[in-house]
């Protein structure tokens, strides 16, 4: 999934963005509050981890504005800020998780795990079609049983696909999900992991069809 993390002290920041990317979701960062509002306007993410301390615009003012807009992004809070009202207001003003400084990253991870999958509908973190089974905790697929061997980001392309099972999944989409700002792939990489995918999933029941033009789609033959 794509991640915003807006939080200005760089080794929260980077610890964050680190955790995030090694369980395969894409994640951009920013330190400032007015950037990161003016980029949730045009960008769209699954998930934001926002620190209330900002310069530029605190981030009850970015939370504020999310919500005025109608904006669903679930938001986990992170702050220093220990004292009761200002997790009431934060609450109030439309955050869905908070976590005071000093946290455990663990419990971070597990936290925003929880967050996507309820803003996805889902009750657990496993994810099944068929055979196929996904265990979005601990970053394991198996299929028939059997554990399969597969890199990061094809994971992440399996469970984006999984997720929207028997829906087309554009192209512009994956790259949305697999890639930041920072980061450029080549114009076949879905290409490639679609192609690797294939070849995992062998000849088993789960087939990724290409729609041309339009996308790729997983489901159970």
């Amino acid at each position: 999934m794509r991640v915003l993390v807006v939080e200005d002290t760089a080794d929260i920041a980077e610890a964050i963005v680190m955790r995030l990317e090694k369980i395969g979701h894409a994640v951009d960062w920013e330190a400032n509050g007015r950037t990161a509002a003016e980029l949730l306007e045009v960008q769209a993410y699954d998930l934001v981890i926002l620190d209330l301390t900002l310069p530029g615009e605190d981030g009850m003012r970015v939370l504020k504005g999310m919500r005025a807009r109608k904006l669903a992004t679930p938001v986990l809070v992170i702050t220093a800020r220990s004292a009761v009202d200002e997790r009431i207001s934060a609450l109030d003003l439309g955050a869905d998780d908070y976590l005071v400084k000093p946290f455990d990253y663990g419990e971070m991870e597990a936290r925003a795990r929880a967050l996507l999958r309820r803003s996805a509908g889902a009750s657990d973190n496993r994810l099944s079609v068929g055979p196929l089974e996904i265990d979005r905790a601990g970053r394991i697929a198996t299929l028939e049983g059997r554990p399969l061997n597969l890199t990061r980001r094809e994971l992440t392309v399996l469970e984006i696909l999984a997720i929207r099972r028997d829906r087309i999944v554009s192209k512009e989409e994956l790259v949305e999900q697999l890639f930041n700002f920072d980061q450029e792939p080549s114009p076949n990489a879905i290409e490639q992991f679609v192609a690797r995918l294939r070849r995992k999933l062998g000849d088993t029941s789960i087939e990724i069809s290409t729609i041309r033009g339009l996308g790729y789609k997983l489901a159970t033959a």
